[in-house]
């Protein structure tokens, strides 16, 4: 069996998929992608490729999702099926850019132990009914420091350009999956990648904010595991 990469977003790791291994490991094995070694998403989609097996299916969530549309550019007969959650394929406003880049000024120059993410960011990475929610909160919050400050700092400074031109490229199966109460991302993000990726299809998931993989794992692996059993090679 091919088995499935992992790939997570900004300040996470293999802890996002917790709550959704034992229903992903029934495609094969599971190899998590580390994305926080590196400052580039080329840099990072080659540290994968090297990781993964010879042939896979790859998972992208958020950030991990354009690392994941690299990983095709540079090895797309790797790649048999492909699965985009919360993400996009635009890049960063000139607004973002220099809040990220402030950020990252903050934290270099910053002294003291890192303590993670901040409250505001973990909530508004949240749907407002979750925002609330403790036992999230600390998941979130506990990927970030385990994850550190100079994994934050690249991460924040990396570049992300738009790479919707790029997508027809793409032609592998395909699906798109988007959080109907994402604060982070917008509905129309997602329908650009259906609508430029041949054959690609389109799956909203209710009752979630941008971090689905924590807020609706259960949904998230149905949709996944319906997908990928209607699409075997």
């Amino acid at each position: 069996m091919a088995g499935l990469v992992l790939l997570p977003g900004v300040m996470c790791d293999a802890g996002l998929w917790q709550a959704m291994t034992d229903e992903l490991a029934a495609f094969g094995p599971l190899v998590f992608g580390d994305l926080s070694q590196d400052s580039s998403l080329e840099a990072m989609a080659a540290r994968v490729l090297q990781q993964a097996p010879e042939r896979f299916t790859l998972v992208g969530f958020s950030m991990g999702g354009f690392v994941a549309r690299e990983m095709i550019r540079q090895a797309p007969e790797r790649v048999e099926k492909l699965i985009l959650i919360a993400t996009s394929s635009q890049q960063d406003s000139e607004q973002a850019q220099a809040f990220k880049a402030a950020t990252a000024k903050t934290l270099q120059s910053a002294r003291g132990a890192f303590r993670g993410l901040g409250h505001k960011a973990i909530a508004l990475s949240l749907s407002e009914k979750h925002a609330g929610d403790e036992g999230l909160q600390q998941q979130v919050l506990a990927m970030s420091q385990r994850m550190g400050r100079e994994a934050y700092c690249r991460q924040l400074l990396m570049a992300r350009n738009s790479d919707t031109a790029l997508l027809p490229q793409i032609t592998c199966p395909t699906l798109v999956i988007a959080a109907a109460e994402d604060r982070m991302r917008t509905l129309h993000e997602s329908e650009v990648l259906r609508d430029n990726i041949a054959g690609a299809t389109l799956t909203v998931i209710e009752d979630s904010g941008h971090m689905l993989p924590l807020e609706q794992p259960q949904a998230l692996a149905t949709v996944m595991t319906r997908w990928l059993t209607a699409h075997p090679l």
